[in-house]
């Protein structure tokens, strides 16, 4: 991950890279680090929307998200700075690693929500008709 400080802020192209790399399914727009979360519906838009928003009152740093019925868009940057800075990409490797959970894929003792039991889905992960 970038070590940038507050003060250095990296190239779009840097940006770009970097996301390519590690955050494939995040984009670079208008100066801020960008997600769609795709779900199930509004009862999975308001769990996404509170996991993030969890997530973001531990770091002490919080993102812009717009919700609407079945998704949630996340945009991340440093208002300090002006763009984006090693914060950033840090909270958004964090939620992307907490909202892509499937415990049910680990194969430990977590099952995790039925996949085939569409009363339980909440997100759409990708590559399964449920794409996060």
């Amino acid at each position: 991950m970038p070590t940038n400080s507050s003060e250095i802020a990296p190239t779009d192209a840097e940006i770009t890279a970097w996301l390519a790399s590690n955050l494939p399914r995040w984009t670079l727009a208008a100066g801020a680090l960008r997600r769609i979360f795709r779900t199930e519906g509004w009862k999975g838009t308001m769990m996404v929307a509170n996991a993030i928003a969890h997530l973001a009152e531990v770091a002490w740093h919080h993102p812009e998200l717009i919700l609407n019925y079945a998704s949630v868009e996340i945009r991340l940057s440093t208002h300090t700075a002006n763009g984006v800075t090693a914060k950033d990409y840090a909270l958004a490797r964090k939620i992307e690693e907490f909202i892509g959970w499937q415990p049910g894929k680990e194969g430990g003792p977590l099952e995790g929500t039925p996949a085939d039991d569409p009363r339980y889905a909440y997100v759409r992960y990708e590559g399964e008709g449920r794409a996060a």
